[in-house]
């Protein structure tokens, strides 16, 4: 990196509450420049497990709310377009922000150079206000000033996007939603995967199938816990998030439901998956990814990132909704012909997303601009 080498560079992240899929796309670009201070709105070490424990984090005013108050992001939506805009980034030449929402609405001054990288636009905000609203119990004056909170953020992020002097999408489907949303061009980037050096063969997998997700409600994990609960197969969930409380109240004896695990343990589930099950419609997906480097098979949902990682009938199987019965017929299909499938095609396939492929893509792309 001989002409980047001498720029002040920062990072910025929406939050570090929770080492989901866009903080393993901050990690990578933390090793590209190893002295880039971290800029996020609210940090929570217990809960990041460590992750970034050696790197120098700035919060936002956000960090000395109420713990309580911390924790319930939804009470804090006045607060969050607010915050970015406080940091102070004057003296930095570049700065790369991963933003699922609120951090590429920066200020920065006018020599600096903002890239830009987003893992999807503001989803309650755009495609998925109406389901978000609907899912807020209150009573209607509450819920008509909830859509006027919306047209402001909407307002905001508009403007927000504006702001860095050049995107990148985690993905097509990312980039025509930046299109649509906000009509700007944006470079796609593919995130990554870590890609260890294993053994993959045909031998007989455990019999179980795996979900490793976010335990939000765009997930759809419900959908598949009921579909489980139907045909009363094993099913393990790892993650953490808002639905947890609910899925284990909803799941019957033969599902599961972890929490968070470490990442040694994690392969270890990878490893002895049967099939990786993604029911709900995301930018990218990088558990998918993950699971395919394992040589294991992915039914997901025929929509969103899915469609540019996944190869019908080679890597996975597609399925049309996201309903219990459908996703429960898509798993009986899946065992019928489950002898197809190759795990070398399947982890050939991941190791197109390696963490040197993303650091060499994001290297030549900030050299050109």
């Amino acid at each position: 990196m001989e002409n980047l080498k001498d720029l002040k560079i920062a990072l910025v992240h929406d939050f570090l509450i929770y080492p989901g899929g866009a903080e393993k796309v901050l990690e990578v670009m933390a090793e590209m420049f190893p002295e880039a201070p971290i800029y996020t709105l609210i940090y929570d070490k217990e809960l990041m497990k460590g992750c970034f424990q050696n790197r120098k984090i700035h919060a936002s005013f956000l960090q000395k709310f109420p713990k309580f108050l911390r924790k319930r992001k939804k009470w804090l939506l006045p607060f969050l377009p607010t915050a970015p805009e406080t940091f102070d980034l004057r003296e930095f030449d570049l700065i790369i922000s991963s933003s699922g929402a609120w951090s590429k609405g920066i200020v920065t001054r006018l020599n600096t150079i903002h890239v830009a990288y987003l893992h999807s636009p503001i989803r309650f905000a755009w495609s998925e206000h109406e389901e978000y609203l609907s899912q807020q119990k209150a009573w209607v004056p509450f819920k008509f000033i909830s859509r006027l909170i919306m047209n402001y953020i909407r307002i905001w992020d508009k403007m927000a996007t504006d702001r860095p002097d050049y995107l990148i999408a985690n993905s097509k489907y990312t980039q025509a939603r930046l299109k649509k949303y906000y009509n700007r061009d944006s470079e796609v980037i593919y995130p990554s995967v870590n890609i260890p050096k294993i053994e993959i063969s045909h031998k007989k997998r455990k019999e179980y199938f795996l979900i490793i997700s976010r335990l939000s409600p765009y997930k759809k994990i419900n959908m598949a816990v009921e579909a489980f609960n139907k045909l009363g197969w094993p099913l393990i969930i790892i993650g953490e998030g808002p639905e947890k409380k609910y899925l284990k109240k909803i799941a019957k004896k033969n599902v599961k439901i972890l929490g968070w695990v470490s990442e040694k343990e994690k392969e270890k589930y990878y490893a002895g998956a049967r099939a990786f099950i993604f029911p709900g419609v995301d930018d990218f997906g990088l558990a998918p990814v993950e699971a395919m480097v394992h040589g294991i098979p992915v039914l997901a949902l025929k929509k969103g990132g899915a469609l540019e990682i996944i190869i019908e009938g080679q890597t996975g199987e597609f399925f049309e909704a996201a309903t219990p019965e459908i996703i429960a017929d898509s798993v009986r299909r899946f065992v019928q012909e489950e002898q197809k499938y190759n795990p070398k095609v399947i982890r050939a396939k991941a190791e197109e997303f390696s963490r040197e492929t993303f650091k060499n893509k994001l290297r030549l792309f900030l050299e050109k601009i």
